[in-house]
Formats: structure tokens, C-alpha cells, sequence
């Protein structure tokens, strides 16, 4: 189906999520293939799963280990590396310390945020801060032993993944594989999330995170196995559940590529 008879299609009155192979890519064939599943599901859904990604999953229980572990010290170690301690947002965001939706009172979460940065340094670091205004210094806990080294390696894993999407997504809208090689110059910032067990009535306006859009051009998230909590709002506004599927990643549309294809990409 072309481009614009799946467009004539669309009705995002979804009732589930796709989970696309990404394990048949070696040809141009076949990431044409993989593109236009991934262009459905983007103007369909705004969401998919991925399967065979390729990071590995020590590299993932790694970050999840160290995630656990840091969330776990005492709050008045973890506000040491409040995000405001910086001027660029990177570190620790304590509970409640964001709103997402003005109607609730609250987003019951913990993250710590990071950027760009080599595991090594490079000889060339300095030029990348000259090159991207969104390099800057990140701040790291002395505890747990191996949080910089863990979350550095599924920093730049997924970005390899984000580097494979964003040439499926430019064929998927009939455009060279490389269109978007160089107006995807920034380098993208990180986040891991904690979100605790809620227990208060279900009406009292803090919930983990409130109902929104993402900002950017897309996003790459992992999902703790066997805890439901990321729904989907479809065009009958019915919620839809993301459910963690063991060995894949959740993906889904952000507004500024929902933008730049006239909102084709929901």
C-alpha cells in the first residue's frame, strides 16, 4: 500500500500494538519492507513494540541493576544530584518534582536524566560540544559501583537503535534512507524512570505520570516485565494497554515527527 492510501485508511481506532521484526534488515528489500509496517503502525497507532533490536540484555539488566540500586539510597543522597545542582538538567528528579498535566496535582516519579557522553574519552569530545548546544556535563553518584559504566552502555546501544529507526522511518515515507542523517544532528537525552507503588485512592490527582505527548522525534523505552502501567489513548479515546513484552522495546511517535509529516504520524 503507498503512502497515501494508507493515509486514506487511517481511523487510530486501535485496539493493540504491533511488534515489528527488526531482525531481517540486511537488504534494501527488506528494510523496505520493515518501513512500511513501521509507517502503518506510526499512522495507524503512533506506537509499536521492536523485536531483535540488538542490545544486548546484559547490557540491559546492567542499567536495570543499577537503576534499582541508586532509587534505593536514601533521598537525601540522591537530592546530592538534584537536576538544579547543574544548569542543563541532568542528574536526579525527585518525586512530584514535575506536572505534566495541569489537572492533576502531581507525577509520581523518580528519573535521573542524562546526555551524550563517552564511556573513554575521545579525542574528538571537544568538537562534539562545539557541534551540539545539548552536550553538556552530566552528574554522576560515587554509589552504586557501576552506574556511570551501565548507563553509558545503554545510552549509546539504544542510540545505535535510534540510528536504524530513523532510516526506516525515512523510507517509509518514500524518502532517500539517509534524509535524515543530517537534520538529526543532537544527541539525545536519556532518562531512567522509577515509578513506586501507588496505593492512595485512584481520584486524588498524582498519578505516575499524567496523560501527554511526547516532544521529540521519537522515543525509545524499556519496560519492566510483568508491571502494567503505559497506556495508549486511541481516536474512540479508549485506553490501551502497552503491555511489557519480554525482549522488545516500546516506540513511539513524538510531535516534532508528527509535525514534519503533517501529523500523518500520530
Amino acid at each position: 500500500m503507498s503512502l497515501a492510501e494508507t493515509a486514506a485508511s487511517v481511523s487510530g481506532a486501535f485496539d493493540s500494538i504491533p511488534v515489528i521484526d527488526l531482525g531481517c534488515a540486511s537488504t534494501h528489500e527488506e528494510r523496505a519492507a520493515l518501513a512500511r509496517q513501521i509507517r502503518d503502525a506510526c499512522m495507524n497507532v503512533g506506537f509499536f513494540y521492536i523485536k531483535n533490536h540488538g542490545i544486548p540484555e546484559e547490557t540491559i539488566d546492567k542499567i536495570f541493576s543499577a537503576m534499582k540500586a541508586f532509587f534505593s539510597l536514601p533521598v537525601e543522597e540522591k537530592m546530592k544530584l538534584h537536576h538544579r545542582q547543574g544548569a542543563h538538567y541532568r542528574g536526579f528528579e525527585p518525586l512530584l518534582d514535575s506536572n505534566i498535566d495541569p489537572a492533576n496535582r502531581g507525577d509520581l516519579y523518580e528519573g535521573f536524566m542524562i546526555g551524550w557522553e563517552e564511556l573513554v574519552p575521545q579525542d574528538d569530545d571537544e568538537d562534539k560540544v562545539n557541534r551540539d548546544t545539548m552536550v553538556f556535563p552530566n552528574l554522576w553518584p560515587s554509589e552504586p559501583a557501576g552506574f556511570r559504566e551501565a548507563f553509558i552502555n545503554y545510552y549509546h546501544a539504544a542510540f545505535g537503535v535510534g540510528k536504524v529507526l530513523r532510516r526506516l522511518f525515512a523510507l517509509g515515507l518514500d524518502l532517500p534512507e539517509t534524509y535524515f542523517d543530517d537534520k538529526l544532528k543532537r544527541y539525545p537525552m536519556m532518562r531512567g524512570l522509577h515509578y513506586p507503588p501507588q496505593t492512595g485512592p485512584e481520584d486524588d490527582g498524582i498519578i505516575g505520570i499524567g496523560a501527554h505527548s511526547d516532544f521529540e522525534c521519537f522515543t525509545i523505552l524499556w519496560q519492566e516485565p510483568g508491571i502494567q502501567a503505559l497506556q495508549i489513548l486511541n481516536s474512540e479515546n479508549k485506553w490501551i494497554n502497552a503491555t511489557p513484552i519480554p525482549g522488545t522495546l516500546v516506540i513511539n511517535v513524538g510531535d516534532l515527527l508528527s509535525r514534519w509529516t503533517s501529523e500523518q504520524h500520530i
